[in-house]
């Protein structure tokens, strides 16, 4: 067996696929994308295609060894996004060969069932009661909003009284009994967030997600021993390598994602990293259905998993939704706010192709927005 083809799709509303084919007709699917450098992930790919076609598709780890260090310059949210996809589609193939989930190839479910959290926005603090209280009708046992909006360098008294607010909001819908979690999503400076994580603490979020941009780990050791909050990193975060400074800081949660992150290869080898560590992943995955059916196999094969982050439903996907390019939409049905295990081969989904390949080329060149400061000076989104 042979892999004899690899094609890409660039689908609404920002997603990129890669299909893997083997010449016996196997076929594995990945999520190759980086949000905003779509069209730059598919140019990796298919470059990273050329060590890959006319090989062998089980020797997984070779073929990731190649691809991550077979080039002089290595890493980055590219090429790491590029590897990702193919890998997760080599563990498809895999698991379709041997008529097995992949989780069952990892070592086999360590649960029965995955606790997942769902967007409820943020960005308008007059909307989170109704949006959480939505959730919870929905059966959710956990939300996940942003912090705020744009933040000024140092945050004003009314800066910080919105992110309160929010947070406050919050937990007045979801009462005790459930869980809401904070993304600062980078926007805040160290010192604002020095600011702002004890006044969360009344409110107990369950984590708060990126206060600082990853290029400021070395500073977040400091942060995280005056934080009374647990305090969450990792989706800008590629590699081993990069994950380790977050660990030794002392990070509560980490959050690599399957199709940031080198895929299912990589984010096994984290997962195991961080026990050692004693710390919980929990998956970044705002992205489509083969990067949340990648998490998912990691959620059920990982001990030190906590929950799953997943886009369905949410507020910015416009044009499509992960449902709209699965065949079986029951493998990513809730139940209380949980996902049961899948049973299906490989990722444990049936890709619906036809969809994929009328959607290619639909997809808008989605860019993340700029956002200014009063001054016109460059702000955090």
């Amino acid at each position: 067996m042979k892999i004899a083809r690899i094609e890409t799709f660039a689908i609404p509303p920002r997603w990129l696929l890669c299909r893997v084919e083997t010449d016996d007709g196997v076929v594995g699917w990945g999520e190759p994308v980086v949000e905003g450098r779509a069209a730059t992930v598919r140019t990796a790919v298919h470059e990273l295609a050329e060590l890959l076609v006319g090989k062998d598709p089980l020797r997984i780890e070779d073929h990731w060894q190649v691809m991550t260090k077979g080039s002089f310059y290595r890493g980055g949210p590219v090429l790491s996004s590029a590897v990702a996809g193919l890998d997760q589609a080599l563990w498809d193939i895999a698991g379709k060969v041997f008529g097995a989930p992949v989780h069952v190839l990892l070592g086999g479910p360590v649960r029965d069932r995955v606790r997942a959290y769902s967007w409820v926005g943020g960005d308008e603090p007059a909307e989170i009661a109704d949006a959480v209280a939505a959730q919870v009708e929905a059966g959710f046992t956990a939300v996940k909003m942003n912090a705020s909006g744009r933040m000024n360098r140092l945050a004003t008294v009314t800066d910080l009284d919105r992110v309160v607010e929010r947070a406050e909001a919050a937990r007045e819908a979801l009462g005790p009994d459930r869980d809401f979690a904070v993304d600062f999503h980078g926007r805040f400076s160290t010192a604002n967030a020095r600011k702002v994580l004890p006044l969360l603490a009344p409110s107990n979020p369950l984590f708060a997600e990126e206060p600082l941009l990853p290029e400021y780990t070395h500073l977040l050791g400091d942060l995280i021993a005056a934080s009374p909050v647990p305090v969450a990193t990792g989706e800008r975060l590629y590699s081993r390598t990069d994950v380790l400074p977050a660990l030794r800081a002392g990070v509560a949660v980490l959050q690599p994602d399957l199709s940031h992150a080198g895929g299912i290869s990589e984010v096994r080898r984290i997962a195991a990293l961080a026990e050692t560590f004693d710390t919980p992943i929990a998956p970044h995955c705002p992205l489509g259905p083969v990067s949340l059916a990648a998490s998912l196999q990691i959620a059920f094969a990982t001990p030190n998993f906590l929950i799953q982050e997943q886009s369905i439903g949410i507020h910015y996907n416009t044009g499509a939704e992960v449902l709209d390019y699965v065949v079986d939409r029951e493998v990513f049905r809730f139940h209380e706010g949980h996902f049961r295990r899948p049973a299906g081969p490989g990722l444990g989904i049936e890709v619906d192709e036809r969809a994929v390949r009328a959607a290619d080329g639909r997809a808008p060149d989605w860019r993340g927005p700029i956002w200014r400061h009063p001054d016109g000076s460059f702000a955090e989104w």
